[in-house]
């Protein structure tokens, strides 16, 4: 494959959430050194609920992209296919990177066709045939990490080294920075625990007794540290009844500020302690370390945090890699296995590394 010299215009092709967004940053990264004078347009999926992409939730004014093409995933009304392969015809990409998330081949070949018939000529990341799998280190039993295998997909337009944590930077604004100062007040001062108890699926709840268990601990043993709560605005609730057990300063700012905005608040913190959630996400980017409570239901390794200081908490029984987002069967046993003790442990071990 003979890649362009230069190229004036690229379209992106990363579907997702939030973390989704977040793991693919050091490619973003990488085009943006690579082809820093092309218009970089991101084609993702457009939230039915949202006013606009989850990544731009993510990416905001960081320079990374200059535009999004969104459209609702899964459609296959011939009409909206059609609308899209125009639009992508009008914006006339010199070059296609492919980020998508591992997908049958089927899948991947019709992804090739649609972009052939929109006219696009050049295409990095499409996955071989025999290549379209998961790899596992057999010595250390870990599946490749999103990011990396990502990274790998686009080796030809260079390195975009996810090792690097200067590679996942999110550009945060100056107003965003006083923001996280402005809301934080008198907690700036303070060595703060982050937490984000809340998720979305059943099977990753590591349940609220244990996280209103821990946080009751980790207040005892750490009274000079203010708590920072935060999670979506549905989660709010459940921050507050989390933190229950906390005697001292405590902030709940699920669903009061956008994710570039916390971001810039879990720079202020000294751990982060939550299940594979976005703001274990944001939060490791930042360079926090973190305690991941994590659900067996995807394999290890596959997204885990970048980073050296962090601490993942995975049991692993027979039926890991499950992909289920409801466990009934098995009583969510992965993720119920984790103590208490184990975690408070984790975050002690963390704590004590980090601090002078």
């Amino acid at each position: 494959m003979e890649l362009p010299p230069s190229a004036r215009k690229i379209l992106i092709y990363r579907l997702g959430s939030l973390g989704d967004t977040i793991v693919a940053l050091p490619c973003f990264h990488l085009l943006a050194r690579k082809y820093p004078n092309a218009e970089r347009r991101l084609l993702t999926n457009f939230p039915v609920i949202a006013k606009a992409p989850a990544a731009a939730t993510v990416l905001g004014e960081t320079g990374l992209v200059h535009g999004y093409m969104s459209y609702g995933v899964g459609t296959r009304r011939a009409h909206e296919l059609m609308s899209l392969a125009w639009k992508i015809r009008q914006f006339a990409p010199d070059l296609l990177v492919y980020l998508m998330p591992l997908r049958p081949w089927k899948s991947i070949r019709r992804d090739a066709a649609f972009f052939r018939l929109a006219g696009v000529r050049t295409v990095v990341g499409l996955p071989e045939a025999n290549d379209n799998q998961r790899r596992m280190d057999p010595e250390s039993g870990l599946y490749e990490n999103e990011a990396w295998r990502l990274a790998r997909a686009v080796a030809p337009l260079g390195d975009a080294n996810p090792g690097d944590l200067a590679n996942w930077n999110l550009r945060l604004t100056a107003v965003e920075k006083e923001t996280a100062s402005r809301v934080l007040g008198g907690l700036a001062a303070r060595p703060l625990i982050l937490c984000a108890p809340g998720c979305k699926t059943q099977s990753k709840d590591w349940e609220l007794h244990n996280w209103r268990s821990l946080l009751g601990r980790l207040s005892r043993r750490y009274p000079g540290f203010g708590l920072v709560l935060a999670g979506a605005q549905e989660e709010s609730q459940v921050c507050e009844l989390a933190a229950a057990e906390w005697g001292g300063a405590k902030l709940n700012l699920a669903g009061k500020l956008s994710p570039r905005e916390s971001a810039a608040v879990f720079a202020h913190g000294s751990v982060f302690v939550g299940p594979d959630s976005g703001p274990k996400h944001l939060a490791a980017v930042m360079g926090v370390p973190t305690v991941c409570v994590f659900a067996a239901q995807e394999l290890p390794g596959v997204w885990y945090p970048p980073g050296e200081r962090n601490v993942v908490i995975y049991h692993q029984p027979e039926c890991f890699g499950c992909r289920l987002d409801t466990c009934i069967e098995m009583q969510k046993k992965c993720i119920l296995s984790i103590t208490v003790d184990e975690v408070e442990q984790a975050v002690e071990r963390v704590l004590r590394a980090a601090l002078p």
